[in-house]
């Protein structure tokens, strides 16, 4: 199993501890750097328009800083996890992922979902449909991209053939999971790897019925970390706000622990069918704790 970085840019308030955002930005690339010369395969970051809760800290738009990384790095693959469909039109948003894929000489993976935070509909004034809605428009946008990206268009086409690689973030066992059967090269859940295993069976029936093979779809799971002296110490850092996050009982299935407990939920992740475990840590700013756990889990 390999393993990506959660690059914090802002959304849960992480920069705000830097009073300069030129700091604040350099720092995020930073520690890309660092994930890269460490040994992860993937540096991913959320797609939000303003802090939850809304702040006047550093908060910066993804696409503008995915260009940055993609300029700023050299092997590490890039991508946003996810971007809402419903921020940028497809074709627009086809243009852009296919500008960042030349920027990034062939590294970028489009992640995308239907949308969820309604405040940041609210305060940019989009639309905010109800879910099925949502969805259906996933589909059609997931559709327009693959097409522009396929055929003879007015825009580079990116460089990776035979074309940028798509992923579709979301556990919806109906719609969402068919739409990744049917259209993406990637998945992504943010459950349990109890949960991941089941959804991951769901995805196969899907691909089953859409004559899909399985096992071409990336399979990704996110987490969050955080390595201490004893499971106590780690515990006792974790917020009920992660709850709107990570469902269930989060507390014992994140990466929070000892270094043996954080060894033992990897395997977990790992049996459950995840092929690439994208990691956000607690300590969100700080190098170190990357360097810490490349060392302990990459080598």
């Amino acid at each position: 199993m390999e393993f990506g970085i959660f690059l914090p840019v802002g959304f849960g308030g992480e920069l705000g501890a830097f009073d300069d955002p030129v700091e604040a930005a350099e720092r995020v690339i930073e520690l890309t750097r660092t994930a890269e010369e460490c040994g992860f395969a993937a540096a991913w970051l959320p797609d939000h328009l303003q802090t939850i809760p809304p702040s006047p800290a550093p908060m910066f738009e993804s696409w503008s800083m995915l260009t940055a990384l993609a300029r700023d790095t050299e092997r590490i693959r890039i991508g946003p996890l996810v971007s809402s469909n419903s921020y940028r039109n497809p074709a627009l948003q086809a243009k852009i992922a296919s500008t960042v894929d030349v920027l990034s000489r062939g590294r970028l993976t489009l992640g995308l979902g239907a949308g969820w935070y309604q405040p940041d509909y609210e305060a940019f004034g989009y639309d905010f449909a109800d879910a099925p809605t949502r969805l259906r428009h996933l589909r059609d946008g997931v559709r327009t991209i693959r097409e522009m990206w396929q055929h003879p268009t007015t825009f580079p086409r990116g460089v990776q053939q035979p074309h940028i690689p798509l992923m579709i973030a979301g556990g919806g066992e109906r719609m969402t999971l068919k739409i990744v059967a049917d259209y993406a090269d990637a998945c992504n859940v943010m459950v349990s790897p109890a949960d991941a295993a089941r959804k991951y069976a769901i995805l196969r029936e899907h691909c089953e019925n859409a004559n899909r093979d399985y096992d071409t779809i990336l399979r990704t799971a996110t987490t969050a970390c955080l390595i201490a002296g004893t499971d106590e110490e780690a515990q006792a850092a974790l917020s009920p706000a992660m709850g709107a996050f990570y469902p269930g009982d989060f507390a014992d299935y994140l990466l929070y622990g000892s270094v043996e407990t954080v060894r033992d939920r990897i395997a977990t992740y790992e049996e459950a069918g995840v092929q690439q475990l994208i990691v956000g840590f607690h300590e969100a700013t700080d190098p170190e704790a990357i360097r810490r756990f490349a060392k302990e889990f990459i080598g």
